[in-house]
């Protein structure tokens, strides 16, 4: 069953919500920073974008490795992945992830804000809710019990500055404003395609909501997954693990669940050109999908601070997003 597309260039025609895609280390979190830094006037004249609002299940994933931590700090087995530095145990939690943004998104429209007695306990039965409705194992299974006090009380900072975060995100109103949500996805190194779930953006975008799926356009990223390799070396910081711009990831995740992406698959097998079509609970979706070439990096220098930005260096990265955006605004 193909679905009406809802897509629909918002108020003051503005794209409504986008999907930013990309390997990791590509560029995308450099890409919101650029975002954030541009009036309005630029973001609608130039990107047909209103001021951005902007999600990412990043910082989910750093929580989850500071979970397996405190874990292991009490004498029991990591739960969500096999080490510090390997790979979920589980990989349906991908889906996990993807539950997580829908219910920031639910939440983001309907300008829903909580203030938990804990805020870890809030956040590791967020987790455990998420886990289960995409066939994963929740992780109150093991994180409750004799240490389950002092495992939220080692996340608790944490927990509540996402939390606080989210609050004031949810209280916004985002009238005219263009919803932003990151994410990263691939499969192994040399894999064929298709790749087998949960790997990967077939999986993935048919995991978002309805809701999302009928306003959404992707913006891909483009590079290598050489070059997601040699960027996400260059930026890595261990001091500040848990930062957007500067965490690193694993060399055995980077091989293992990013060492290929299926996005130029799904656009090549795809029946309408320029679109990725998503099979979502009995349905279809044609989702536009624009490119901006990262190849060779663009986008590095937008980790300094902006007076320190070189005028030929923004021209490039603006004229890149300029000529995807207005692709995305001019397909239905």
């Amino acid at each position: 069953m193909s679905v009406t597309r809802e897509f629909r260039a918002g108020l003051n025609g503005v794209l409504d919500t986008v999907l930013l895609l990309a390997l990791p280390a590509s560029g995308k979190s450099e890409v919101r920073r650029y975002l954030a830094k541009l009036s309005p006037e630029e973001c609608r004249n130039d990107f047909h974008m209103g001021p951005t609002v902007q999600l990412d299940d990043f910082p989910y994933v750093h929580l989850m490795r500071q979970t397996d931590e405190a874990l292991v700090r009490f004498g029991q087995d990591r739960f969500f992945f096999h080490s510090g530095d390997r790979p979920f145990q589980d990989a349906n939690n991908w889906g996990t992830l993807i539950e997580l943004l829908n219910e920031d998104f639910r939440d983001l429209l309907n300008k829903k804000t909580v203030s938990p007695k804990s805020s870890a306990d809030w956040l590791l039965r967020r987790f455990d809710a998420a886990a289960k409705t995409v066939g994963a194992k929740g992780p109150l299974s093991v994180c409750e019990g004799q240490h389950y006090s002092a495992i939220c009380d080692a996340l608790e900072a944490e927990s509540c500055e996402l939390n606080n975060a989210r609050n004031e995100l949810n209280q916004q109103d985002i009238t005219g404003k263009t919803i932003v949500i990151e994410a990263a996805r691939g499969g192994p190194a040399d894999s064929a395609f298709p790749l087998p779930s949960p790997f990967g953006y077939q999986y993935s975008l048919a995991k978002f909501s309805p809701e999302i799926l009928k306003k959404a356009s992707i913006l891909y990223i483009w590079v290598t997954p050489e070059e997601s390799r040699r960027k996400n070396h260059e930026r890595t910081n261990p001091d500040d693990p848990g930062s957007i711009l500067h965490h690193g990831v694993p060399i055995e995740v980077m091989l293992n669940d990013y060492g290929c992406d299926d996005m130029n698959w799904l656009e090549e097998k795809s029946t309408r050109k320029g679109y990725v079509q998503v099979k979502a609970d009995g349905k279809e979706y044609d989702l536009p999908i624009a490119r901006f070439d990262n190849r060779v990096d663009k986008t590095s220098f937008i980790r300094k601070e902006k007076q320190d930005w070189a005028a030929q260096e923004v021209k490039a990265v603006h004229e890149g997003l300029k000529g995807a955006l207005t692709q995305l605004i001019q397909m239905k």
